[in-house]
């Protein structure tokens, strides 16, 4: 099966040549969602293109574990009410392991069309085999344009973008959420631009550390990172982690 993007060429990264391993989150679960592409090669032709970071998948155990501390916080909502949103969803690892919840939906959003065109046929594996508890769906576009469904929302970001591109994406969701009850949480993984959040008024931070991957996840990342031929990206045994929560501008007044 070949890997192509918007230009015909075979993304770098998901070649065996190239360094591609397998995660055992994919063999265990007959998905797609493993391999290494770098920032550069993520084309698809947008503005925000320049500033895309890497596709990695989440390891699983950050991500539960995280989703579990995010779940001590009391959010006050049930999980049936929430919409999940994966912002830069890549090739839907953060999507499925959601989708194992009941939540109210899933939604992807990633600007790579190839990236989105391996996560549906992930999402079909999915339902397929009846893991999916919560309907799901991937929205091909930029997440500054991406507006949140109503009702309560949890956004996961596993350092989809530089700076510039989540200072636009938080200003646009503030200037819905300003003056208005509605109810957003943010899982941030890997978390680069963590200084971009905290200069916005209206969030406030509910957890900030690091979280562990599993023995396994780390033999495995380990060893997916070590067969770049570049060795552009490191692995440690964990990710650092924040958790945020809007609670309106009135708040710091």
């Amino acid at each position: 099966m070949t890997t192509r993007n918007v230009a015909g060429r075979r993304l770098p990264g998901l070649r065996v040549g190239e360094g591609f391993t397998r995660h055992p989150f994919d063999e265990e679960f007959g998905v797609r969602t493993s391999g290494l592409v770098a920032g550069r090669h993520l084309k698809s032709g947008h503005l925000h293109d320049r500033h895309a970071t890497a596709y990695y998948g989440v390891a699983p155990s950050v991500f539960q574990a995280l989703l579990r501390r995010w779940q001590r916080s009391r959010p006050g909502w049930a999980l049936e009410e929430v919409s999940f949103i994966d912002v830069g969803a890549g090739m839907g690892r953060a999507m499925l392991l959601a989708a194992e919840l009941p939540f109210r939906q899933v939604v992807g959003v990633e600007l790579n069309p190839t990236l989105v065109r391996i996560a549906r046929k992930n999402l079909a594996v999915w339902r397929s085999t009846k893991r999916a508890r919560a309907p799901m769906r991937m929205n091909c576009r930029d997440a500054v344009e991406f507006r949140l469904p109503d009702g309560p929302c949890l956004v996961f970001l596993f350092n989809p973008f530089g700076a510039p591109v989540m200072r636009r994406m938080l200003a646009a969701w503030r200037k819905d959420l300003d003056g208005t009850a509605r109810q957003l949480d943010i899982l941030y993984v890997n978390n680069e631009q963590e200084r971009v959040l905290e200069q916005q008024v209206g969030f406030a931070r509910l957890f900030l550390g690091q979280v562990r991957r599993s023995r396994a996840d780390a033999i495995a990342d380990h060893r997916i990172l070590a067969n770049q031929p570049d060795g552009e990206y490191a692995a440690a045994n964990y990710e650092d982690c924040s958790i945020w929560r809007w609670v309106g501008a009135s708040a710091f007044n």
